[in-house]
């Protein structure tokens, strides 16, 4: 090589002079195209899997359960003698009784003798809770009405005995005797229509408004006794698969299944079922 000259520079590749062109833009490039690259792959990838997901036939085929329907209460068609179609006139003095008691009952604990000689029919005695009444006075009350040879069990047909809370939690018993105040009447009778005013059956109960345990009704004159025997005798009727009569002509004797609570009709007032 003559003395003087320089050796001719090595060729320059097309990356050198991309890089000498661009500088560290020249790095960049390839790595973008790479990143943009791998995020088109993906997006096409994931519409892949999002329509098989979509897709009804590749979904396996819904089961569908059952709805768990209640056990259906045995029990028949509530009665009961209605709300009084006119407005009950106004008591002479402040009710003596409770209006609205707790919603709950208990069980007059307690057993009786057995009343009458036919089938028997067992009873459980109850009394709302916070109204302010004895309940072994009630059941005792009760006891007396079925067990009188004028009611249900008159020449053997039936025989009586009110058993306790053990029984009422076995369930041995035919039905209940419940007392109840008058803002409770709805709970224990719903859809009868009581008003708050009457007494109804429902279910296996006879539920007796306390407002007429207490204070009966007009046609009564204030023979509450008498009311006491026929509201018991009527709503256990009930119980027992009796309906209402009507009054048989005007000055007979009222049928105990008459709804006497709204009037008499002409008829006489009467609390028994065999008087």
């Amino acid at each position: 090589m003559p003395r003087g000259r320089r050796p001719a520079p090595p060729p320059v590749g097309p990356f050198r002079r991309l890089v000498r062109r661009y500088g560290w833009r020249a790095y960049a490039i390839p790595v973008l195209a790479l990143a943009t690259v791998i995020t088109l792959a993906d997006v096409a990838l994931s519409g892949s899997d999002r329509t098989t997901m979509a897709d009804p036939v590749a979904a396996p085929p819904a089961v569908s359960t059952p709805a768990v329907e209640p056990a259906p209460v045995d029990q028949a068609p509530a009665e009961g003698e209605g709300a009084p179609v006119a407005e009950p006139p106004p008591a002479a003095a402040p009710p003596t009784y409770v209006e609205q008691g707790a919603g709950t009952v208990s069980v007059v604990d307690g057993s009786s003798q057995v009343y009458g000689t036919g089938p028997l029919e067992r009873f459980v005695v109850e009394v709302e809770d916070g109204i302010g009444v004895d309940g072994a006075q009630f059941a005792a009350a009760v006891e007396g009405i079925l067990g009188d040879p004028r009611s249900w069990g008159a020449g053997g047909q039936r025989s009586f005995q009110r058993v306790g809370a053990t029984e009422a939690d076995a369930g041995g018993y035919d039905f209940r005797v419940s007392l109840v105040s008058p803002g409770s009447m709805e709970t224990y009778c719903p859809g009868v229509g009581t008003g708050g005013y009457t007494s109804c059956r429902y279910g296996e109960r006879a539920v007796i408004n306390l407002a007429r345990w207490e204070t009966a009704v007009p046609d009564y004159g204030g023979d509450i006794a008498t009311y006491r025997q026929y509201v018991v005798n009527h709503e256990v009727g009930h119980a027992l698969g009796n309906g209402h009569q009507p009054c048989p002509g005007p000055g007979q004797l009222a049928p105990v299944m008459q709804q006497q609570t709204l009037g008499l009709q002409g008829c006489v007032k009467n609390a028994w079922p065999y008087p």
